[in-house]
């Protein structure tokens, strides 16, 4: 009898250079599974099937980088907006441009396809939601209630309803006839990234950079349940196509949700670091990531996770009747879904409207044909994927197949996974066995090897340093049994530099950390990471007192000279806004400014979170009082407070020609320092 081969739950697919420039977004088809579109700082939109090298289509026309990207239902159209605020609309069947559509203020954070309708609904960093009619192209609505950034929109399966979430921490839902917001979910305590409408049930969840995922029940407008202790910001949600669990993409791992009550059912590790979009087909869940130019796809096989209702199954034993799964609950919770009858009707009429839009267009339509291209880049891929819709009366599609796992990488990884499961009744073990060796990934062009101008901040090796340096040599023809001496005086080479760099570093933070729990933070400033954590859960005091120890804790970092030490002390300071003061932000500013023209990513992003606090909390008060007329008499209060801040708005003008000067940046860094520059143009 032929040995079974144990193949895996999770693996990388697919490598591939995507554009010449980073990628700053991308989204996968949510029909297919197999359909993937990137937008870069190019300025062009990439569309390439999974698993494939090559770029089928290549869409230009935007002048700005591409922000946010996405594919209709039947995955036959694609809008991109770009960080000027512009929104353009392909037929990916016509291979032309369909629609090109002005009114944001701010770069594009969000789009979604209308499910039934030719509407698009954008959500930009101007904190404004449009609702726009492709055919007309025009504005339809226009719906404002957020206050910052608009993260992710969303429409209900049945078209009535549009979620949104904003980075001021709020879910919103907004009817669609109405025209207005039919309620708002506060709650969570971070900015909410991702929101996703349960596929039958009226739920909804959403995921937060708090690491808290919630499901909100949308009768009641009430919170269902909390799920806590996420290793990171929620990114990416997913319910699988039954409702009966939800998947998100955590960094580095899949883990399956269930909620009343809230449990985790199973969770599976996924080298993907920060996986940006999910997507199922074929029991198969496929996720996507971006690095730089570089995107990467992954997938994990459903058959072998444990969701609710279901047993995972063993991929040897395919023939074990299905009839041991518990029964899918008949009845559900909530009400469902009313889906039109007629959508297939309306999607053709719509169609011949656009077509005949298409054969006589305006003057405007011609000149953005003439700037947009969709340049076929692989003809075979294209006339495969996209040529056959054309056709009214087309036969269904040929279903794909699953993905081929590849076999497990050595015997102990194969026989960890041959073990019986808590989930599984019955496994078989797999003997010893001769793994053929895994299939390189497919790339389509080398990655570029030069060191990056900003140093990233999820970089997984240090800038200058090799990791085979910190490894023992292994000599390829007849690698010798190295002793436990030699390796270790290998391991330790360089190690001296290092810890002498954290020893002085951790030093320095105690210091600060001694200062500011003698109750002055403006000269202790800079507590140490962990120290601080522990000293700011264990409650020191609120208000008055805890303000002028972190003014006094930022004075003692300061005087440190050590930008690191300022880093983790504001990365503290900004999770508690009752901590900052005016005299915090005069001795802050400084640094903020030498922080934002740091090379290290994480730098960076620190002092723009930083800054966009002050100019929230302060700036007003700040232009209040210069503004307000002359005191009558001797007010020594008001003096002092007059004179910090006119030093405040001192030092905010020199900031704001370094955040104008790169706001034009790409990328996450050009739309931080975006919004700081529409922060500050009261400065003005």
């Amino acid at each position: 009898m032929a040995t079974p081969v144990v193949t895996k739950t999770a693996w990388k697919l697919q490598e591939i250079v995507a554009h010449a420039s980073n990628v700053s977004s991308l989204v996968l088809g949510k029909a297919s599974g197999r359909l993937l579109a990137t937008g870069g700082d190019d300025c062009r939109v990439n569309l390439w099937s999974i698993n494939k090298p090559n770029c089928i289509m290549s869409l230009t026309g935007h002048t700005s980088p591409v922000e946010s990207v996405r594919l209709n239902t039947p995955e036959e159209l694609i809008v991109a907006g770009s960080q000027s605020g512009s929104i353009r609309v392909w037929d990916l069947e016509a291979a032309k441009i369909l629609r090109t559509l002005m009114g944001h203020k701010a770069n594009i954070c969000s789009l979604d396809f209308h499910p039934y309708g030719e509407f698009v609904a954008s959500g930009s960093q101007d904190t404004n939601i449009k609702l726009w009619d492709i055919r007309r192209k025009g504005c339809v609505f226009r719906y404002r209630g957020h206050s910052q950034a608009v993260r992710c929109l969303r429409f209900s399966p049945d078209g009535k309803w549009l979620a949104s979430a904003a980075d001021d921490h709020t879910v919103k839902l907004w009817d669609l006839t109405a025209g207005k917001m039919m309620s708002e979910f506060p709650g969570h305590t971070g900015p909410v990234n991702v929101v996703e409408f349960h596929p039958n049930e009226y739920l909804l969840a959403s995921g937060s950079s708090d690491r808290t995922i919630r499901f909100w029940d949308l009768e009641k407008f009430q919170v269902v349940s909390c799920i806590e202790g996420e290793p990171g910001p929620v990114r990416s949600v997913l319910f699988n196509p039954d409702g009966c669990c939800l998947y998100s993409g955590c960094q580095d791992s899949l883990r399956v949700y269930g909620w009343e009550p809230e449990r985790c059912f199973d969770m599976v590790l996924v080298n993907w670091g920060k996986v940006a979009d999910l997507a199922i087909c074929n029991d198969q869940l496929i996720g996507v990531a971006f690095s730089q130019s570089n995107v990467s796809s992954y997938v994990v096989d459903l058959t072998r996770v444990t969701r609710t209702g279901t047993v995972a199954q063993d991929p040897v034993q395919d023939s074990r009747p299905l009839a041991q799964q518990p029964p899918h609950p008949s009845a559900p919770l909530r009400r469902i879904y009313e889906r039109p009858s007629t959508a297939c009707s309306k999607t053709q009429r719509v169609k011949q409207n656009s077509e005949s839009e298409r054969r006589s267009p305006s003057s405007e339509d011609d000149r953005d044909e003439r700037e947009s291209r969709a340049e076929i880049q692989n003809a075979e891929d294209y006339n495969e994927i996209f040529q056959p819709k054309n056709s009214i009366s087309r036969t269904p599609p040929r279903r794909s197949e699953p993905f081929p796992a590849p076999p497990e990488d050595d015997m102990a990884t194969a026989k960890e996974a041959a073990k019986p499961s808590p989930a599984t009744d019955t496994q078989l073990l797999v003997p010893n066995l001769e793994v053929p060796p895994r299939p390189p990934v497919v790339t389509s062009t080398p990655a570029p090897k030069a060191e990056p101008a900003i140093i990233p901040a999820t970089r997984n090796e240090p800038i200058g340093l090799k990791a085979s340096d910190f490894l023992p040599a292994v000599k390829v023809p007849q690698p010798a049994e190295l002793v436990d001496e030699d390796a270790m005086s290998q391991i330790r080479k360089g190690h001296d530099t290092m810890c002498v760099v954290l020893t002085s570093r951790h030093k320095n933070l105690d210091t600060v950390r001694a200062v500011w729990t003698t109750g002055d933070i403006k000269a202790s400033a800079t507590s140490a990471l962990a120290g601080l954590r522990a000293e700011l859960r264990r409650g020191l005091p609120e208000g008055g007192t805890r303000g002028w120890a972190a003014a006094t804790s930022v004075d003692s970092a300061v005087a440190i000279n050590d930008l690191s030490v300022v880093v983790d002390l504001l990365n503290i300071v900004n999770q508690k806004a009752s901590l900052w003061k005016l005299d915090l932000c005069t001795t802050v500013l400084p640094q903020i400014e030498k922080l934002l023209q740091s090379k290290y990513e994480s730098y960076v992003q620190t002092g723009c979170t930083s800054l966009k606090l002050i100019l929230q909390r302060f700036l007003p008060l700040i232009t209040d009082i210069l503004a307000a007329p002359p005191s009558v008499g001797v007010d020594i209060s008001r003096e002092e407070r007059l004179l910090k801040c006119r030093l405040c708005y001192k030092q905010l003008k020199s900031i704001s020609g370094l955040v104008k000067s790169k706001s034009g940046l790409s990328g996450r860094h050009g739309s931080a320092f975006r919004e700081l520059h529409l922060l500050m143009a009261s400065l003005d």
